[in-house]
């Protein structure tokens, strides 16, 4: 095995009906494909503007989540919130074959001193196979700083999802992968 860090291949989706019938500008997808070059080193492999249609959505996470495709993250941005149209958490759990509510609660929780209005985004997060995903809100200010306050954990969270960290307590542990956490007594 290389000890070669392999970049975090990403894929963003805004999820927006005006955006997608080209009456606004998005302007959360492309906010969320810089933090993720510039702040975790990851390749931008797949962008797309879908409506708020809960088929489609789940198609495009499902998509970007096959094996060939060698997507580790997918974020979404828009559709969380509480308006009738916002079916994006629904799609994604349609799909989602292991849901991780834990990690849109720690964004929502370290988003709380900036605005209690994070706790309106019903934003969820799980995987489907070797792919992460991640519902953020909507606005520019609510996708960022939901990105934001996960990107301390974000590399490990993918190292783990792909495959490459064993987390075993045992001190007779083998490393298969060469990362072995090591938890104290």
């Amino acid at each position: 095995m290389s000890g070669a860090v392999q970049p975090i291949r990403a894929a963003v989706l805004t999820v927006s009906d005006r955006c997608s019938r080209g009456e606004a500008v998005d302007t959360s997808g492309p906010g969320l494909c810089e933090m993720l070059r510039s702040r975790l080193g990851a390749v931008i492999v797949a962008t797309r503007c879908l409506p708020d249609e809960q088929d489609a959505l789940a198609a495009c996470f499902v998509e970007w989540s096959r094996p060939e495709a060698g997507v580790d993250l997918i974020l979404s941005t828009g559709g969380t919130g509480l308006a009738p149209r916002d079916v994006t958490p629904e799609a994604a759990k349609r799909v989602f074959e292991r849901e991780h509510s834990g990690l849109m609660e720690l964004a929502r929780l370290r988003c709380m001193s900036k605005t209690p209005r994070t706790f309106l985004s019903r934003g969820v997060a799980g995987t489907i196979g070797r792919t992460l995903i991640l519902t953020l809100p909507g606005s520019v200010r609510g996708s960022s700083e939901n990105l934001e306050a996960l990107l301390d954990i974000l590399p490990h969270a993918i190292e783990t999802v792909r495959g490459e960290v064993q987390d075993d307590g045992r001190p007779e542990a083998d490393s298969v992968t060469g990362k072995v956490i090591r938890h104290g007594r």
